[in-house]
């Protein structure tokens, strides 16, 4: 199911004319009035500061997964591709475990995200088209690209009636991609700001709506991934979902009436304020982490002699880790991994539960911060 508000359909018979003329970039717009730059400055300075904390992170790799698991549910949310807390922490991607289908596709997003990351990383911070396309094979496991059949339209869901038709051309869709991708890695014009940037290229991207499906899920994605190209962030760990949750209605009606009216100022200050908003809530998320991350390893180095900075990333790596997890990730026997959660379970650390045939071991306290920061 997609949102309540803009649901993507294929319309048979006569192939729909596009709705809105995609600009050229950067559109043309005064990017520097006031208060798009007092936002700037805020967004700026909370986005340095979340930087900041994040460094202080052992593993950084932990952080990314961690809150990337997340992003995933509020980002998939949105489209109301529903899971379940339980649901959620069961997957594991690499091993393919995933309870429901629906836990599935959302944990397929962290996937997309991470083949991003590394992509962007290996690249030397170029964004490429063929990342992105990569992103939504992984988001969709297929192996398609970009539309190359005429009729996707965009319709509310409540009324029936269509709001958007984006470009219906593969040659279009082709052309747009092109420059968009141009936009994304070219240097930028003095008067615009990276978050602003950020703001255009998320807009044209969900114009364009280049794919059969997923694309709200991978213009979120170009967000962080975006930030970290322009080394606004060192990791991507700044990820908007939960607060576009918050302003849905918001959010859908300043899409469509940036179209309608080409008036971008409170499209930017919207993503500017989500920027803000998310950054400064993302910066006390990882300070409680880190807060439990020396909680754990004081108690394991006190109480059970059985510290390891491999053990303590997993039990904060899978907040429902198993003892195949340990083994895989600490490489220990199946018997010592056993007896390493028993023992944290003891420690008053974990709690252990059953599912199914499987024995799961809950960081209750992480997943407790996790639970009440998506609300």
């Amino acid at each position: 199911m997609r949102s309540d508000l803009e649901r993507t359909k294929t319309v048979s018979g006569a192939i729909p004319e596009p709705t809105y003329q995609l600009p050229l970039l950067p559109p043309e717009f005064e990017w520097d009035s006031k208060p798009i730059l007092k936002s700037l400055a805020q967004a700026h300075r909370a986005l340095a500061q979340l930087n900041g904390r994040a460094a202080v992170i052992p593993n950084q790799a932990m952080l990314i997964e961690t809150l990337a698991l997340q992003e995933a549910a509020a980002s998939s949310e949105i489209e109301n591709i529903v899971t379940t807390q339980d649901q959620l922490f069961q997957t594991n991607p690499q091993r393919r475990i995933y309870p429901t289908p629906e836990a599935k596709e959302v944990a397929l997003y962290s996937v997309a995200l991470n083949h991003g990351f590394r992509d962007l990383i290996q690249k030397q911070h170029v964004l490429s088209n063929n990342c992105i396309v990569g992103m939504f094979q992984t988001l969709k496991s297929t192996t398609g690209g970009f539309r190359t059949t005429p009729g996707t339209v965009l319709k509310n869901e409540r009324t029936g009636e269509i709001v958007f038709v984006p470009p219906q051309s593969a040659i279009d869709i082709q052309s747009h991609m092109q420059a968009l991708e141009s936009f994304i890695n070219c240097d930028l014009p003095e008067d615009i700001d990276p978050l602003v940037a950020m703001a255009i290229i998320h807009h044209q991207f969900e114009s364009i709506h280049p794919f059969p499906d997923g694309n709200g899920r991978l213009g979120r994605i170009l967000n962080v991934l975006y930030l970290c190209k322009m080394k606004l962030l060192d990791i991507p760990i700044l990820y908007i979902s939960r607060f576009i949750v918050r302003h849905k209605d918001e959010y859908y009606r300043l899409l469509q009436e940036t179209r309608d009216k080409g008036n971008w100022e409170p499209w930017v200050l919207f993503m500017l304020g989500a920027v803000e908003n998310t950054a400064r809530h993302t910066f006390d998320v990882v300070g409680e982490i880190r807060r439990l991350i020396d909680e754990f390893k004081s108690v394991l180095r006190e109480t059970t002699k059985i510290y390891s900075h491999e053990l303590v990333n997993n039990l904060f790596r899978h907040p429902y880790t198993r003892i195949e997890y340990v083994m895989d990730e600490v490489g220990v026997s199946r018997p010592t991994a056993g007896r390493y959660l028993d023992q944290i379970v003891e420690a008053g650390l974990l709690d252990k539960i059953r599912i199914g045939k499987n024995n799961y071991y809950v960081n209750v306290q992480l997943v407790s911060l996790l639970i009440d920061n998506r609300s």
